[in-house]
């Protein structure tokens, strides 16, 4: 039987448990998560990916992260997250401190896996966590592919020109020979607030923006032609 299409819901940078006036202090920002994992179910998503920036930071009070961990397991479907720059897998990280993984649908890349495979999607998702608040390349070579459909998951900066030094502290960079030598379907992107293709787009590379800024997150159509479709849709 000819493989059917996939649909994989894509965001990043939520900043739930933000400390900003921007944000509601009884709610946390919970609610933007709640309207991704119900977005995603109203499309009949096959899997949501967090790139990066869940959390705000690592400093979250234990009802926060005990919510937000209650939310990802009523919503029951697979989820793929990476630890960014606010959030990285620190000795003190929340996704430590958390018990996402009790309902066995969320996938901490560094944590519970150093790669995510989903046998009957015959697809697999992978990514670079970040570990401290230390400069690091957010996507570095590839694993092996078992698996028909690859993603790629990063966390960092896009720059079309290589600056005249490669240390940049904080900065977190991508380029698009790291886009290149991925070698993935798909990357997902987080780190930036707008929704935007980067690189040469022969490897589709996008970030999905912050759902509370773009209002949108992205659709990404693995179709059973082999191709790769990349849409927004509101949230």
């Amino acid at each position: 039987m000819p493989a059917r299409e996939v649909l994989i819901v894509h965001t990043s940078d939520l900043h739930l448990g933000a400390d900003s006036i921007l944000t509601d202090g009884d709610s946390a920002n919970v609610p933007v998560l709640r309207q991704v994992l119900s977005t995603a179910r109203t499309h009949q998503a096959d899997l949501v990916i967090l790139a990066g920036d869940t959390f705000d930071h690592n400093r979250q009070k234990a009802p926060v992260i005990e919510e937000v961990a209650e939310v990802m397991a009523e919503y029951g479907l697979p989820i793929v997250i990476l630890p960014g720059n606010h959030d990285p897998l620190t000795p003190d990280s929340v996704y430590r401190r958390a018990e996402f993984n009790h309902s066995g649908n969320v996938h901490v890349l560094g944590l519970t896996a150093e790669q995510s495979a989903f046998p009957d999607l015959d697809l697999e998702v992978w990514g670079r966590p970040h570990v401290d608040y230390l400069d690091m390349m957010p996507l570095p070579e590839p694993p092996e592919r078992r698996s028909r459909w690859q993603l790629a998951v990063a966390h960092g900066h896009y720059v079309e020109d290589k600056p005249d030094s490669d240390i940049l502290l904080g900065s977190w960079l991508i380029r698009q020979e790291n886009l290149t030598t991925s070698g993935a379907d798909y990357v997902a992107l987080g780190h930036w607030n707008r929704a935007v293709a980067v690189g040469d787009q022969q490897i589709p590379a996008y970030y999905s923006g912050s759902p509370t800024y773009a209002g949108t997150v992205n659709a990404i159509r693995l179709q059973s032609d082999g191709r790769v479709v990349v849409t927004q849709i509101p949230v």
